[in-house]
């Protein structure tokens, strides 16, 4: 081939090329890892459109495209995904942010809370929303994962929060002291079974502790239930994202375990998304 290819005929190639290996929307991947590959803002992508990409540009493009043709996540080739109009670190070692997760922020928001606990804290991007929002409370993160808990460290520096963060390696609850007036997770809820029917992306490219519990789907609700009472003050809270069909059961141990004012609340698309209960007193 002689001469250089333009930003426009480059992504043109790029979209067919993710579109024939299954990727979802393969024209906003094109786009948004060519900015990534120029180093500009996606906004400016329309711009240089018309312009010959330079050969280092075109080579590093050519690179994230073969990457993300095998169904490397795109927020793992940028480094980074937005969630609640703030920009979080992200690696294979920790649970990409999802857009449904913002019912649980909301959720968490609707009512007032000084000292919150999040299980499973993974980039942190829920609990450092819950602060950045709310910058009179405090907060511990916990995860088994040692490459998770730095993770969430990293993110709470880049958002100003971490004088109010402290991040604890732990197994659920195990290595937790002192009471708290919410308490949040996102823990793993895929069923063994279901986890083949996962897409590449998540299946193959995110931590597999962060999505099954190797069982049924409701191990970590279990231990979640069974010790949360003892952490949360009178009155306190406790919300955990759930599966959509997992509702019902999630309400029932919370139930069982004496919380009380349980309720679902549903995510923007009507799903089972949130599963919240109270402390009495």
């Amino acid at each position: 081939m002689t001469g250089l290819q333009t930003a426009a005929q480059a992504m043109v190639a790029a979209t067919a090329r993710l579109r024939a290996a299954g990727v979802d929307d393969p024209a906003r991947d094109a786009r948004l890892l060519l900015a990534h590959a120029a180093r500009i803002e996606a906004s400016r992508v329309t711009l240089i459109a018309p312009e010959e990409l330079q050969p280092e540009i075109a080579e590093r493009y050519d690179q994230l495209i073969s990457l993300r043709a095998i169904r490397v996540p795109v927020s793992h080739l940028l480094g980074e995904r937005e969630f609640y109009g703030r920009k979080f670190r992200v690696s294979r070692d920790v649970l990409d942010p999802r857009p449904e997760t913002e019912t649980l922020i909301e959720a968490a928001l609707s009512a007032p809370f000084d000292h919150v606990l999040d299980l499973g804290v993974g980039s942190g991007c829920i609990l450092i929303t819950l602060l950045a929002e709310r910058t009179s409370a405090s907060g511990v993160g916990v995860d088994l994962s040692e490459a998770a808990c730095l993770q969430a460290s990293a993110n709470a520096v880049e958002h100003h929060v971490e004088g109010r963060v402290d991040v604890v390696r732990s197994n659920w609850l195990e290595n937790i002291d002192g009471q708290f007036d919410l308490i949040v997770s996102n823990p793993p809820y895929v069923s063994v079974e279901e986890m083949a029917d996962l897409s590449p992306e998540v299946k193959e490219h995110e931590p597999r502790m962060a999505l099954t519990d190797e069982g049924d789907g409701l191990g970590a609700y279990r231990r979640i239930a069974a010790s949360a009472p003892d952490f949360l003050l009178p009155g306190g809270r406790i919300l955990v994202e759930i599966g959509p069909t997992q509702a019902k059961k999630v309400g029932a141990l919370f139930d069982a375990a004496g919380l009380v004012d349980v309720r679902v609340i549903p995510d923007l698309d009507g799903r089972d998304r949130v599963v919240g209960a109270k402390m009495p007193g």
